[in-house]
């Protein structure tokens, strides 16, 4: 039994410093041990070379931040922004009657039919994004089935080229979207295919989110898949937002029996909330930028839309009943 006598080198390993994570693995730059080896671009991290340990991309700009999903916020300011106008105009019409506790019992009622509306309506919008999704999924990859040899290779180099791709750097790039198209789908549509086997069954798993048809609604219609649970948070975000929103014009009605007084302490809290709800929907989109002048803006304007469209509301209902 031979033993090996060379020496050993002990393998490098990461200091800990500010700024890093000790739970997470070392990630090191392949070009630096073997720089033969084309290093893979996930792969690329000079994390050993850099002051504190620190990779490029866990760098940070000053203002950077992660924001909310674009379109959680939009069904949180379509649903407060209904619920704190609506109701409203709703109780300021039923003030005239002089007695809060009807003022309440009506702006119940419809503060909950009009959540309930509102969900459904998220709902079935959400459903509709995702039917015409599947519908252009299904078009796109019969035409892409069915077309000529270069003919997606031009539909390509249509999305690349204005943002400055190379017509060969733009036709590798179809032809790599039509290989792993045709492992996925069983068929080659005369396009050559030299996938092995391993990656045909890999392209399985991504069945809807690879290939030529997925990159020409993504990027040529900017379209994307509505997930089932997108549905389901879209109709709870936007009922809640509006259940919330329209029970802040009811509260002071619930302390003042006179609907005339507790009108104008609702149209003050009203008010108040719509400046705060447009300050923190400027922060959380990114609108507001490093200054003041960002919250200052998205507060002011939040509440000079939110208070015509109350207003018009208000008016409405007060001609109606002059004219009755």
């Amino acid at each position: 039994m031979s033993s090996d006598t060379r020496a050993s080198v002990p393998l490098p390993r990461a200091t800990a410093s500010v700024g890093t994570t000790k739970n997470k693995p070392p990630v090191w730059a392949i070009d630096a041990s073997a720089p033969s080896v084309q290093t893979p671009l996930p792969a690329k991290c000079a994390r050993h070379t850099r002051e504190g340990g620190i990779c490029c991309q866990e760098l940070k700009g000053e203002d950077e931040r992660q924001l909310i999903d674009p379109d959680i916020i939009r069904d949180v300011v379509i649903g407060l922004s209904d619920g704190l106008t609506v109701p409203f105009a709703l109780t300021a019409g039923l003030s005239s009657l002089g007695e809060s506790r009807l003022v309440i019992v009506g702006g119940v009622a419809e503060l909950i039919a009009g959540a309930i509306s509102m969900g459904i309506g998220g709902f079935l919008a959400s459903q509709a994004e995702r039917d015409h999704h599947r519908y252009l999924r299904r078009t796109t990859q019969a035409r892409v089935k069915r077309s000529c040899d270069g003919e997606m290779e031009r539909e390509v180099h249509a999305i690349l080229g204005p943002v400055g791709v190379d017509q060969s750097v733009s036709r590798q790039v179809a032809l790599g979207l039509l290989e792993v198209e045709a492992d996925v789908n069983g068929n080659s549509n005369g396009h050559a295919s030299s996938a092995s086997s391993t990656d045909a069954e890999r392209g399985l798993k991504w069945s809807q989110s690879v290939g030529v048809t997925e990159f020409l609604l993504k990027f040529g219609e900017g379209l994307e898949d509505v997930p089932t649970r997108r549905l389901y948070l879209s109709a709870f975000t936007i009922g809640m937002g509006y259940l919330i929103g329209g029970a802040v014009p009811l509260i002071p009605y619930f302390f003042i029996p006179t609907a005339h007084i507790a009108l104008i302490y609702s149209s003050i809290f009203t008010g108040i909330v719509l400046l705060i709800f447009g300050a923190v929907k400027a922060r959380v989109t990114g609108a507001a930028g490093r200054g003041v002048g960002g919250y200052v803006w998205g507060a002011v304007s939040t509440l000079a839309v939110g208070g015509a469209a109350a207003a018009a509301a208000y008016g409405l209902v007060a001609l109606l009943e002059a004219k009755g």
